[in-house]
């Protein structure tokens, strides 16, 4: 089993209800749902450019997927979880957009965050002793000699080569595009989330996600709010 610690919205937020469309799973329920009829993309097609992030759900990673070291359970992991979150203010995120991200298509700030990266760094590091090392394998899975040597440095230290000051939010739409239908896919995506992200989204919530077996899709295994609990209970 892996665990991995995300962001995504509520279940029941229409960026949420959207995004499942889009990817054809519901990360939370792990239930199929229907594609989207959006024009110029056939359902088909949307099905095959999502089938990598489909697995994944709809989500930001904060802290890449993860075995348990030795010594650390999952009920000790959600301890350390609902007492950390507590300990950090919900903010906004400024306002998403529709991205190429190299040959992938997902959500990412119009601008930077300051507070996403304090997140993003404070949650590695205040996790980091429930990660088992990576073996050679997963290193490999990783090409090591394509990353930078701050990447680099980072895949050993923390597991994660995209961490600190590497790290980028982003929320994974499809997987790679065929270059001559990424306009056509940029028009689809942009026509289907443009009208959710008038607003920002809020961070309000930590997220682990679980891979029950090698290979399985990942769920949302709880929901951790951020905040003072006595300042939730006001708000």
């Amino acid at each position: 089993m892996r665990y991995a610690i995300f962001f995504t919205p509520p279940p029941s937020d229409p960026l949420t209800l959207v995004a499942a469309s889009w990817l054809g799973r519901n990360a939370y329920s792990d239930a199929p749902v229907d594609h989207p009829d959006v024009r110029g993309l056939g359902i088909h097609e949307i099905a095959y450019y999502t089938a990598m992030p489909r697995r994944y759900g709809f989500h930001a990673t904060i802290k890449a997927p993860f075995r348990l070291n030795d010594g650390m359970s999952e009920s000790a992991l959600l301890r350390d979880m609902m007492r950390f979150a507590g300990t950090i203010e919900p903010f906004e995120i400024p306002r998403l957009e529709v991205l190429r991200l190299g040959d992938h298509f997902g959500l990412a700030p119009a601008r930077p965050c300051d507070s996403l990266q304090f997140v993003s760094s404070a949650v590695i590091q205040e996790f980091d002793a429930f990660r088992a090392p990576l073996s050679e394998a997963e290193i490999e899975r990783r090409n090591p000699d394509g990353l930078s040597a701050t990447q680099f440095a980072n895949l050993h230290r923390w597991g994660d080569p995209y961490v600190m000051e590497e790290y980028r939010f982003r929320m994974t739409l499809t997987g790679p595009v065929g270059g001559g239908d990424m306009a056509r896919v940029d028009r689809a995506l942009h026509a289907l989330f443009d009208p959710l992200l008038e607003e920002p989204v809020v961070f309000s919530n930590l997220a682990l996600f679980i891979e029950r077996e090698v290979g399985a899709p990942f769920q949302v295994h709880s929901l951790h709010p951020m905040g003072r609990v006595s300042a939730r209970r006001i708000a």
